[in-house]
């Protein structure tokens, strides 16, 4: 299921850096992961949906890529993000 809106409104306010700010690596970084922990079921119910699996990949290596970028930039920001979500265990 879809994130709704108050839910990505939430997630925004949560992760901004100021106030407006919806577009920071923080921000997407979060949505990708609420996205990605959102079809984790799906996968477990349906396995050869190899399609949506492709969907899946492409947001793990987006959020993986702006992971990196934040690390190499900013790795307070870095630290902070990963363990508000539970990343690098």
């Amino acid at each position: 299921m879809a994130l709704t809106v108050e839910q990505k409104a939430q997630i925004v306010k949560d992760f901004q850096r100021k106030e407006g700010d919806t577009g920071s690596s923080e921000v997407q970084i979060a949505l990708l992961t609420f996205r990605i922990n959102d079809l984790t079921p799906h996968f477990k119910a349906n396995p050869k949906d190899v399609h949506s699996r492709r969907g899946l990949l492409k947001m793990v290596s987006a959020r993986r890529r702006l992971l990196a970028y934040l690390r190499r930039t900013d790795a307070e920001a870095y630290r902070n993000v990963i363990t508000r979500l539970g990343l690098r265990k």
